[in-house]
């Protein structure tokens, strides 16, 4: 005889609640509160629909999917994992991606912009042939721009073989392999000398103060993605300074940097950043046009 306490959806959600906020979980990877993590964990593992909690949380349940269900609660709540990384599976928008912990979890404000296809600062969309993505881990950013930019060719590029591994398992789930290219490099070091419409990037950029404040859920993830030194812009210095001589005359730009708006002003500032509203407000992306770089 199976002995639990729990016999219903609705037991083991309000359990894996309770569990998380007594744990004091930090929910930066897709979740907004402890009990959207718990629906989505809860939901998941049982094969349920996503958006429908609803008609399910009398639903009883069998022993061994109390069980499942238990051991997943614990190793969120004990290990800290990020959810994503025990379900393998990240949500962009509309967008789900594979992700493991060779990348970072998918998060971007710049997701956000893809589908309006950067207006108004692009004209003409169907003239965009050409894409750089810089620091591109899962391919999330690469494949929402090469579905949104019909006509474009991505080149998609990041210094990790092993995140390089997993964004091609994910181009080749949304059968993008003939235009998205991925290619291993640091920045531009072998990237193709051709000049590229758009250059959008969403860098590691966490300042060394914050790295050290990180809360334990970060620390799952490749540190290489989230340490941009000091003050958080060391390779975006590096974008920056390579951005001018590969965009072409019309061409943008568009880097998110989170929460480092104070850091990013010190910086470029003089340079005239035009940030960009998401909804998270004007503070985690700028772009700037070729024009302005050509100052630099």
């Amino acid at each position: 005889m199976h002995n639990t306490p729990f016999t219903t959806v609705r037991d083991i959600l309000r359990y894996a609640v309770t569990r998380f906020n007594t744990e004091g979980l930090a929910f930066g990877h897709g979740s907004a509160d402890a009990l959207d993590e718990a629906a989505y964990l809860i939901l998941h593992t049982l094969k349920l629909p996503l958006d429908k909690l609803e008609p399910f949380l009398d639903a009883r349940l069998l022993p061994n999917e109390v069980d499942k269900l238990v051991a997943i609660i614990e190793r969120r709540a004990k290990d800290r994992v990020p959810a994503a990384y025990i379900t393998n599976e990240a949500w962009l928008g509309s967008y789900n991606f594979y992700v493991d912990e060779r990348v970072l979890v998918p998060r971007s404000f710049i997701a956000e912009l893809i589908p309006e296809q950067f207006s108004p600062w692009v004209q003409d969309p169907d003239t965009v042939s050409n894409i750089l993505e810089l620091c591109t881990g899962s391919g999330c950013l690469a494949i929402l721009l090469a579905d949104s930019f019909q006509a474009a060719v991505v080149d998609a590029v990041d210094i990790s073989r092993d995140a390089l591994a997993v964004a091609e398992r994910n181009v080749r789930e949304y059968q993008l392999e003939g235009r998205i290219n991925l290619i291993e490099s640091d920045l531009y070091e072998h990237v193709p000398f051709k000049k590229y419409d758009l250059i959008v990037t969403n860098p590691p950029y966490v300042n060394s103060t914050s790295m050290s404040r990180l809360p334990k859920e970060y620390l799952h993830e490749p540190q290489i993605g989230l340490d941009g030194g000091k003050d958080g812009m060391d390779l975006v210095r590096k974008i920056i300074a390579g951005a001018a001589e590969r965009l072409t005359p019309d061409g943008l730009l568009i880097v998110e940097i989170g929460n480092e708006r104070e850091f990013a002003e010190a910086a470029f500032g003089d340079m005239g950043l035009t940030w960009v509203t998401t909804s998270a407000g004007d503070d985690m992306v700028f772009l700037l046009t070729a024009e302005q770089l050509q100052t630099v």
